[in-house]
């Protein structure tokens, strides 16, 4: 039956569709490498070195940091722009993600960690995207100051770059954000167009709310509700050289 022959090659031809469908294009867009970071909210973080404990800090954000080859001045800016204004800590009311570490004057401990630059290669991470440590090095100091610069230099520790490190971290919450910065693939003119628009959003928040923008009041219970039913305690994270 001629019908019924051509109802079973059109079965034959949706599936085939949504079987291709489910699989990624072909050849697959080579990885992207841009800088980025990983933000932990802490009540409290530590470096340790072999024995001796190198940098400490009480309430604030541990910042995991991981450069990339083509990283440059621009991500530099954007990242610190972030890292500073990212909304994770709660207001004097009590209001949660409404202010950031430089609102409460927090502390920030930032580790360089390369491995965040990873590619898997089957089961094994392979590193070519992240930046080789001779020109990593003198670039993440850089940061760091630019950091300092932007913040208060006090409130700014770091650990050892290129050395094994013991990283004890106590995630408030826990509360971890990952940021990315844009690729250079992106538009510049639309990402530009987001930079201003993001400018204007801090500077508006720093005037404080309009009258028509406050919120309204909405009972909370006693618990935390920026705390998942995650386990809390120390997480250690090791850096080889």
């Amino acid at each position: 039956d001629s019908r019924h022959a051509s109802s079973l090659t059109e079965k034959r031809s949706a599936a085939d569709s949504s079987v291709g469908s489910a699989f990624a294009p072909w050849p697959p867009e080579p990885p992207h490498s841009s800088m980025r970071a990983v933000i932990q909210r802490v009540t409290q973080a530590s470096v340790t070195v072999g024995e001796e404990q190198i940098s400490s800090i009480g309430r604030g954000i541990c910042v995991l940091l991981g450069i990339s080859v083509e990283d440059t001045q621009k991500e530099v800016e954007h990242m610190i722009r972030k890292i500073l204004n990212l909304r994770i800590f709660e207001d004097e009311s009590g209001r949660h993600w409404s202010k950031s570490v430089m609102d409460r004057q927090y502390e920030v401990l930032c580790i360089s960690q390369f491995t965040l630059q990873s590619v898997l290669k089957g089961n094994k991470p392979d590193f070519h995207l992240a930046m080789p440590s001779e020109q990593a090095e003198p670039f993440y100091n850089d940061f760091l100051q630019q950091l300092r610069n932007a913040y208060k230099p006090e409130l700014v520790k770091d650990g050892r770059f290129g050395a094994y490190m013991q990283v004890h971290i106590q995630n408030d919450g826990p509360v971890t954000i990952e940021l990315e910065s844009p690729t250079s693939t992106a538009d510049p003119k639309q990402l530009a167009k987001l930079e201003k628009q993001q400018q204007r959003k801090e500077k508006t928040r720093t005037k404080g709310p309009s009258e028509s923008g406050k919120e309204k009041f909405v009972p909370r219970s006693k618990e935390d509700p920026s705390a998942s039913s995650g386990a809390e305690g120390d997480v250690s994270s090791e850096r080889e050289p």
